[in-house]
């Protein structure tokens, strides 16, 4: 049977009336005026977010300045129908100026902060259109007619605030103080997820122009005083710094594995028993090493926030640590050590993780520096379950879930240390690593709380980095910044822990395994000390003290012949359990083993600036993904 030449033919395709008016409006005519009948039509329909992406897309910054009165005009009649209130013209308005903005103000101008004031608002019009603007925004998220509305009142405000935030423009934001309309919108919610756009929002608004003037965020993140609505707050952290760990483990499932029938044959020797396992085919290393690089995700720039507040508020700093909702799986605080390890884990793979990798390190800082919470962390009770990196060699042990936090805390400092060992070292990432395993160590000695912990592995990961540093010396003096402000903590956290190691160590064993290697590392202590022209006020002279005492006593040892050429650990074990009465460890005095300087955010400012560059690139990001 022939076919019917109507059936052969296409069919139409139909463009959704939105889309028309989106090309309507860039079309190259010279009549620029749309009447108001099709504005009102514009903001009734419902936005086609990817038809106006695209549109934008295709139109150069230089289009954009020529086009400038239809933007203009876009953009008054968006704040005239948000300030209207009325439905369903105000969340169109909303959704379609988000997606506007992010276009906009994503183009390279010749004059950035000229030309996207002349493409939005025209010179002579700016501060009567921004404010208006401003406050429209402030209303909606304050009193909008429904919570949906009022949480597109916030993405609008985020789009502009990460689009144009190397322009005067966000300093609307500060004339006309968001910070009331945002936490009562946290306070209005029933969701703690739904807190996430006003804190991302509130982080941002904090790093304008910090260093430049004393910003107002930053003073009323430091008078805020409500608990609630800081507790919804870090609920919301809690489950996005959860979601954003889960996107390392998809790559990598790295779940330790619990006890069965093959792994207790295993353990027993008898492995060859054991039922075979089919073995899930691993993605390609390349693939894996790409996957990590791109994480972690553009939600993360969560941890800028998370930070800010943490320096500013010690309520927050308090309920961080503490609060524990029942409706979650994960505390918060769980969550954010977990993320922590991840990105200290894989930090050497990007410098935007190193980055975010620095901010979590110093928001840890921040808490450890309050002797309360320090205490808190170290005491046996309460103990966290965390869950910890273990995507590559060599791994963490298992631990015994959970723990008390101040071990977690020193398994990701470790864990750092270890996996992110290169020529090219990350100074600032070791010596905040380091910074937090010595402030930890100071508070043990001090309140004497022995520590339940594998001390072996911390002990590994200090006496790999002391032998880097000895071995590429040269490397390490061509790296920007003093050596010294690496070297010298690495120093005082092995020289306290022999002096002090007795009031935190678990048992004697503890002890004498740090003082092994550290004999076992002599060679490497005399070979940094010649390197890096140590004086004598160098806490590495309590560690060369109790090498030399050890080293006597096994040449006594061997004289006598009670031991043979090469010593196995168990005989340098006994020489080192018998040497002890005859050790008489140095003071330690004026080395500063026990004290430690205070985070000051204005010596910092430099990585901090370039941490507050990426988390906009990355709210950039997650607003071009809504």
């Amino acid at each position: 049977m022939e076919i019917s030449p109507l059936v052969q033919q296409a069919r139409p395709s139909f463009q959704p009336k939105i889309s028309q008016l989106y090309e309507e409006l860039f079309l190259d005519e010279d009549d620029h005026s749309h009447s108001e009948g099709f504005w009102s039509e514009f903001f009734l329909l419902r936005p086609d977010k990817a038809s106006l992406q695209r549109r934008l897309e295709a139109v150069s910054a230089d289009d954009l300045l020529h086009f400038q009165y239809e933007t203009q005009q876009i953009f008054l009649h968006a704040v005239r129908h948000i300030k209207s209130g009325r439905a369903p013209a105000d969340e169109v308005a909303l959704e379609t100026l988000t997606v506007f903005l992010a276009g906009v103000l994503s183009k390279r101008y010749t004059n950035p902060s000229s030309d996207i004031i002349t493409v939005l608002a025209g010179l002579d019009e700016v501060d009567a259109v921004f404010s208006d603007f401003a406050n429209a925004i402030e209303t909606t998220i304050r009193a909008g007619r429904t919570k949906d509305v009022r949480k597109k009142a916030i993405e609008a405000a985020l789009s502009l605030t990460s689009g144009a935030y190397q322009t005067s423009l966000v300093s609307y934001f500060t004339h006309r103080d968001l910070f009331p309309s945002l936490m009562k919108y946290v306070q209005d919610t029933d969701d703690v997820s739904q807190a996430f756009d006003p804190f991302l929002l509130l982080g941002l608004l904090v790093n304008y122009n910090k260093f430049e003037y004393r910003n107002p965020y930053r003073l009323r993140l430091e008078d805020f005083v409500n608990e609630a609505t800081i507790q919804t707050i870090v609920s919301g952290l809690g489950a996005t710094l959860a979601q954003s760990r889960n996107k390392y483990a998809s790559v990598i499932e790295d779940v330790p594995e619990g006890w069965n029938l093959s792994s207790t044959l295993t353990y027993i020797g008898l492995g060859v028993l054991a039922p075979i396992k089919a073995i899930a085919p691993a993605a390609a290393a390349d693939d894996n090493k790409e996957k990590f690089a791109a994480l972690p995700g553009p939600e993360v720039a969560i941890l800028l926030s998370t930070y800010d507040f943490a320096l500013a508020n010690k309520l927050f700093c308090y309920n961080l640590i503490t609060h524990s909702p029942p409706s979650t799986p994960e505390p918060p605080f769980s969550a954010f050590l977990s993320l922590t390890s991840y990105i200290l884990h894989h930090a050497s793979r990007s410098p935007r993780a190193s980055l975010y990798a620095l901010l979590a390190l110093t928001t840890l800082r921040i808490l450890l520096e309050d002797v309360l919470l320090c205490k808190r962390l170290c005491q046996p009770t309460p103990l966290l379950p965390v869950r910890l990196c273990r995507q590559r060699p060599p791994f963490l042990p298992p631990p015994p879930h959970p723990r008390p936090p101040a071990a977690h805390i020193l398994d990701l400092a470790a864990d750092a240390l270890t996996h992110n060992l290169r020529r090219r070292l990350d100074t600032d990432l070791y010596a905040g690593s380091l910074a937090l395993v010595h402030r930890l160590l100071c508070c043990l000695a001090q309140n004497r709380t022995p520590l339940a912990y594998h001390w072996p592995v911390l002990w590994q990961a200090l006496l790999s980095l002391l032998r880097f540093l000895a071995t590429y010396a040269a490397d390490v003096a061509a790296l920007p910044g003093d050596p010294h402000a690496l070297l010298t903590p690495l120093l005082r956290v092995l020289a306290l822990a022999l002096l002090s190691g007795s009031a935190f160590l678990p048992d004697a064993p503890a002890y004498d395994d740090l003082v092994y290697k550290l004999v076992e590392n002599s060679a490497a202590l005399e070979k940094l000390r010649a390197a890096y022209a140590l004086g004598e006020d160098s806490p590495v002279e309590v560690l060369r003290h109790v090498a030399a005492h050890y080293h006597g006593l096994l040449q006594v040892e061997r004289g006598k012949g009670r031991v043979g050429k090469d010593l196995s650990p168990r005989e340098v074990g006994r020489v080192i359990r018998g040497g002890y009465e005859g050790l008489v460890l140095p003071g330690g005095e004026g080395m500063g083993l026990e004290s430690w300087e205070g985070y000051r955010e204005g010596e910092e400012r430099g990585w901090v600036k370039r941490a507050g560059r990426v988390a906009v690139e990355d709210v950039r990001a997650w607003v071009r993904g809504l």
